[in-house]
């Protein structure tokens, strides 16, 4: 296990941008430093805990991703490697070396967009009560778990702090535009699928997850689906932030699952399930994690990256 937990950076020389409930942002000029942090988020507030190399298996396992959809969006990745990172970041490549992105800056739109492919989460709160999940209707007698008719798409607006809440797609066509609320669901189930494909071989199943876009911005050179840079400044829509991983999905072992209750994960539903067992009434004061709690999740993140990646997290 690693000897240190990264629970927040502090690079005085470097610009901070903007330190969210997981990743501390730095403005570079041209481009952004994205690092993954070891903090962990449930229910709205960061644990007091970290989670052990959690940050690299969300940077590395986006990295993965982001390659393996590159033919369908661009994506604002350009290097993980610290070896391709400008000069002012070199007294801190042992902090960022394998878990941060240099990437293009964008302008990120202001809703997440999720695809659901099973009945759980706060979709099946909102099944319970209305038959429908984020106005889409769906099939009576379905169960906690049901895999759906069809994967649908469910955006949900994006909170600075606190709970990002779910709404329909009209709601979200009217925040960015009926035509790219188009757009962004027909790319999102495009990547989703992508991902169930692979997960499925892996031995996984991949229940849902958000993804978030950008517009790139007039400077960026940006990586196009055929690896070449393009120049105009066209507000191309790009994907940006984290892709597919155990923070932004529900990935559940294929050989466990079973419809018609909550399963067992690869994701930080383990932590949940956690702090909902100690009866934490979700307000500060947070709760920090046992020791056991904090080792297990760091196996789960690592075993949903090997079966994924095919390879061993670099540490």
């Amino acid at each position: 296990m690693s000897s240190t937990v990264v629970l927040e950076t502090d690079f005085s020389d470097l610009t901070l941008a903007h330190r969210g409930k997981v990743r501390d942002v730095y403005d570079l000029g041209e481009h952004l430093l994205i690092v993954a942090t070891d903090r962990i988020s449930a229910f709205d507030y960061v644990l007091g805990s970290g989670i052990p190399d959690k940050g690299k298996v969300l940077t590395q396992l986006s990295a993965f991703w982001f390659e393996r959809v590159a033919d369908l969006v661009p994506h604002h990745l350009i290097s993980i490697d610290v070896a391709d990172f400008p000069a002012v970041t070199k007294p801190h490549h042992d902090v960022l070396r394998g878990r941060t992105m240099l990437v293009e800056k964008t302008e990120p739109l202001p809703v997440e967009c999720v695809a659901r492919g099973y009945l759980s989460g706060s979709g099946w709160k909102d099944y319970q009560q209305t038959g429908a999940v984020c106005g889409a209707s769906l099939p009576a007698g379905l169960r906690e778990s049901d895999r759906l008719p069809a994967t649908i798409f469910t955006p949900a607006t994006k909170a600075a702090s606190g709970h990002d809440e779910n709404i329909t797609q009209e709601q979200a066509g009217a925040i960015v535009g009926h035509d790219r609320i188009a757009q962004l669901r027909a790319l999102t189930l495009a990547i989703y699928q992508r991902g169930v494909a692979h997960a499925e071989t892996c031995g996984i199943i991949i229940a849902d997850t958000k993804f978030e876009f950008g517009l790139a911005t007039p400077q960026a050179s940006r990586r196009s689906p055929d690896g070449a840079k393009a120049e105009e400044a066209k507000a191309e829509l790009i994907l940006i932030d984290e892709v597919l991983t155990p923070d932004s999905s529900r990935f559940w072992p294929m050989t466990e699952y079973e419809p018609g209750r909550s399963q067992s994960s690869f994701d930080k539903q383990f932590v949940r399930d956690y702090l909902e067992s100690i009866d934490w009434n979700k307000q500060p004061p947070v709760p920090s994690l046992p020791d056991d709690v904090v080792a297990k999740s760091r196996d789960k993140y690592l075993e949903a990256f090997r079966r994924l990646t095919g390879r061993e997290l670099v540490l």
